[in-house]
């Protein structure tokens, strides 16, 4: 029988200082009825999987990690006739995946129209390893679930494909900001953190209309790369090393009256407390950086919060239909000359899987993806 590879993590390296990852083979599955077997084409590396490279917060070594994936169905199981979309698939259609939802705790009986809050949620990359082994797309193949969530993606590039995951996470907090009526087209925006979420959501607010966008990082790289997906102004928080001073950037931005919305999008604590500063009174504010646990910040919930009576809101992963307006996303941004390729600056081969890692731990790049050849 054929036997395909996959790049398991075996132990963090936060245990001896060097991670340890084994190349498997496994013999390659036939999909059963509502399965799909994909040949992996490329994956990029979240910030998720490198806190499980680094630590393994969530427990899960060994495991096939990945989840930013895209490929090409090879096999399909009986009964498999359209994606989520409706759209017919067929063996040789470019497909992604997105969430699995378990469809039985209280979440999903009780609030099905939010779906990203199922107490069960499940990812490709982020599922314990089992008698199925092929879970996430740091492999030569995947096997695609019963009752999955998968989207037909002909056309697009390898790059723009595995983009989708990560800008569906800045579709869905774009969302959540508009659901408290404060964000418009003349408002002025400041994305803190320009790592590849807060790169996406830069480009989703460009697409969307706003014109008044400042970006906040300290890497220069980065911040040039802000300014070509839609940042009007750019603050380096190396230059302005102190919360007043970048506080005073801001203000002077905006005519001393501060930012009407805020998108934190780092995963640092205290860059969390910081973003409050920002806002104006009666401004909002969307948390999307945390998908681990980083530890606590501290606030005043007088003059940051209840003074100044600021809109909060959270926002955790996505829905399966926020693919659909992703989609919709990059469709705009080609019209409009938004350039999200060039978010993915390295391509690694899955044999180069620690190298790949340690590219994006250094910085020294933005989205970096594993990429079959």
């Amino acid at each position: 029988m054929a036997t395909a590879k996959l790049a398991y993590l075996v132990q963090p390296k936060n245990v001896t200082g060097e991670a340890i990852v084994e190349f498997r083979e496994h013999e390659l599955p036939t999909p059963g009825p509502g399965e799909i077997l994909v040949k992996v084409e490329g994956a990029g590396i979240c910030g998720t999987d490198v806190h499980e490279y680094r630590y393994d917060p969530f427990g899960m070594a060994p495991v096939v990690l990945g989840h930013e994936g895209t490929g090409e169905v090879v096999a399909i199981g009986e009964g498999v006739t359209v994606d989520t979309k409706g759209d017919p698939i067929k063996v040789g259609d470019k497909i992604v995946t997105s969430v699995l939802l378990c469809g039985e705790c209280d979440y999903c009986r009780r609030y099905p129209e939010l779906p990203n809050l199922c107490a069960g949620l499940g990812v490709y990359g982020l599922i314990n390893e089992d008698d199925v082994h092929f879970n996430g797309w740091f492999a030569e193949y995947i096997l695609v679930r019963k009752n999955s969530s998968i989207f037909v993606v002909n056309g697009m590039s390898v790059d723009e494909r595995m983009l989708i995951e990560p800008l569906c996470v800045t579709v869905h907090s774009w969302n959540r900001a508009k659901s408290l009526n404060i964000i418009n087209f003349g408002s002025t925006v400041v994305v803190q953190g320009c790592g590849p979420i807060g790169l996406c959501q830069i480009a989703v607010l460009k697409a969307a209309g706003v014109v008044n966008i400042i970006a906040v990082d300290g890497v220069e790289k980065r911040l040039a790369l802000a300014k070509e997906m839609g940042a009007t102004e750019v603050i380096n928080f190396k230059e302005l090393p102190t919360i007043e001073e970048r506080v005073a950037k801001v203000q002077e931005l905006t005519g001393g009256f501060g930012a009407d919305f805020v998108f934190q999008c780092t995963g640092v604590p205290a860059a969390a407390a910081d973003a409050y500063k920002y806002i104006r009174r009666g401004g909002g504010y969307c948390e999307l950086g945390f998908f681990v646990n980083a530890g606590e910040c501290t606030m005043n919930p007088h003059f940051d919060l209840c003074n100044k009576e600021i809109n909060l809101v959270g926002s955790w992963v996505y829905s399966a239909n926020e693919y659909i307006e992703t989609l919709g996303f990059i469709k705009k941004a080609k019209e409009m000359g938004i350039p999200v390729e060039k978010l993915v600056t390295h391509h690694y081969k899955l044999e180069e899987y620690v190298d790949a890692m340690e590219k994006n731990i250094s910085l020294e790049g933005v989205k970096i993806a594993i990429v079959m050849e």
